[in-house]
């Protein structure tokens, strides 16, 4: 049966491994950075910009969880809206590399790492992706790999 949510969609066989999916960029404003903070990351180099200055950050940086939503965000705007994703099954190897801090601009790429079809659900697929997230000097501020499941198009392929 076709879902006529996804049917114009791409789906799981439409994917390849070691394609890259841009994921534009995004520019990080104190207000962003302590609102997040308020509501879910309160430590004081992410809310007040006089203690941040003294912390190991060196001045208001946003929390690596706030750098991570924005992140996917950003991969649901440049993929995930577009494919038949049926939501996330997990992330491992998150590391928050450099501070994203106030006017940084982040962005970058994630690349699909993995495709496998599920053996228990074959009208599923699951697609493993690479992130590598950099700020507008190219530093390297956050990698992880993301496990996402897809619909298949054909659930009736072996998987």
């Amino acid at each position: 049966m076709t879902n006529p949510v996804t049917h114009d969609r791409r789906h799981f066989e439409d994917l390849a491994v070691g394609e890259v999916i841009d994921l534009g960029h995004t520019t990080v404003s104190k207000d962003m950075i302590i609102t997040f903070a308020r509501e879910f990351d309160p430590f004081p180099f992410h809310l007040d910009e006089e203690a941040a200055k003294t912390s190991l950050l060196g001045g208001l940086a946003s929390s690596g969880w706030q750098t991570g939503g924005l992140s996917l965000k950003m991969l649901v705007d440049s993929f995930l809206s577009k494919i038949a994703s049926c939501g996330g099954l997990g992330f491992n190897d998150l590391k928050w590399k450099t501070p994203v801090m106030v006017g940084d601009t982040i962005g970058g790429t994630v690349t699909i790492a993995e495709l496998r079809r599920s053996s228990s659900h074959p009208q599923w697929g699951i697609v493993t992706m690479d992130f590598d997230v950099r700020n507008q000097k190219d530093k390297p501020v956050m990698t992880m790999r993301l496990a996402n499941l897809v619909e298949c198009r054909q659930a009736e392929v072996p998987a």
